[in-house]
């Protein structure tokens, strides 16, 4: 099922649209068993990516750059991939048989890119629409470069996209109208890319979603008390092999997890990878993959079910 291929190293870098479509190609080619869907098209028409794999009924999903300028979740997430493929692939390499195994329990759905037009800006500086990159130097509040860009191309903030009490965030955030971030838009749901997000969920209903963001070296976890008691538990085990702090709820509503507790129920997280301000540098990368690589491979473990297998039973208590 899955093929002895050569591993593929990841090289950080600055991490636009351009080298995701290659670093797909080259993942998708060397590792056949991975699916590529094109789940929506963004403002400026790139198509927003969805890597699949794994056969098992249990699904969950991860997701970065909802924000542009927190653009190294993407980084995170395509190493990560590399990382589950080789160990896939090379029987020789610790926990090749734990991930099959797990692979055959879980379907795991990624899009590494959620906002690849905003991500492009704030590292380019640039687009080629010469009508958006006119609107977005006219918002931009005088600032040289784009570095303080969350948006989307049409200064949208995409995570306060969400019909999660989206009333409230229209109401108190500071921007009233397009802004470089914290805009909600002028409904939920009106940006091509929170439509495709939405959509996704709706189609896969998905068991647990994780949601990439930077900074602050801590996770979100609760909704409303809205989120199932599994939540917790999951919450209390990922605090304890990553140095991210555990905080049940903010004083925030519209964002993909707040959502996708309301209208599942079921375990959603907000990551705040690294801590600093964003855009974070690639100097923290290897710092920042160490710490969130607990998170990502433990959203496989079924907790729960992890007392009928003793491997899962061990990682939970070792």
């Amino acid at each position: 099922m899955f093929p002895i291929i050569h591993p593929i190293p990841f090289i950080p870098r600055k991490y636009d649209f351009n080298e995701l479509e290659k670093d797909l190609s080259i993942l998708i080619r060397e590792y056949p068993f991975l699916k590529l869907n094109i789940i929506g098209r963004s403002v400026l028409n790139q198509p927003i990516y969805e890597i699949v794999f794994g056969v098992g009924e249990r699904k969950i999903h991860w997701n970065g750059s909802f924000h542009a300028n927190e653009w190294i979740t993407t980084c995170v997430i395509i190493k990560m991939i590399g990382w589950l493929c080789q160990t896939i692939t090379l029987k020789e390499l610790p926990f090749h048989k734990e991930l099959l195994d797990l692979f055959n329990q879980n379907t795991l759905s990624i899009v590494p890119m959620v906002n690849p037009d905003g991500v492009n800006l704030v590292i380019n500086e640039h687009v080629e629409n010469k009508e958006y990159f006119s609107f977005v130097n006219q918002i931009n509040e005088g600032n040289e470069g784009f570095t303080g860009w969350k948006a989307n191309i049409r200064g949208v903030d995409l995570n306060n996209q969400f019909p999660a009490n989206w009333e409230i965030e229209k109401e108190r955030k500071k921007p009233k109208t397009f802004a470089p971030r914290d805009y909600p838009g002028d409904a939920p749901l009106t940006e091509p890319e929170a439509i495709a997000m939405s959509n996704l969920a709706i189609e896969r209903k998905f068991d647990l979603i994780l949601a990439l963001h930077t900074q602050g070296r801590e996770f979100y976890w609760g909704y409303n008390h809205l989120e199932p008691p599994i939540s917790e538990v999951y919450a209390n085990y990922f605090s304890s092999i990553s140095p991210y702090r555990a905080v049940k709820t903010i004083d925030s509503h519209a964002g993909y997890k707040d959502w996708f507790i309301q209208e599942f129920r079921k375990p959603g997280f907000t990551l705040e990878l690294g801590k600093g301000i964003n855009p974070l540098p690639l100097s923290m990368f290897e710092s920042i993959f160490a710490e969130t690589f607990p998170i990502l491979l433990a959203s496989l473990f079924n907790l729960e079910n992890y007392y009928l297998n003793p491997f899962l039973k061990s990682q939970l208590y070792k």
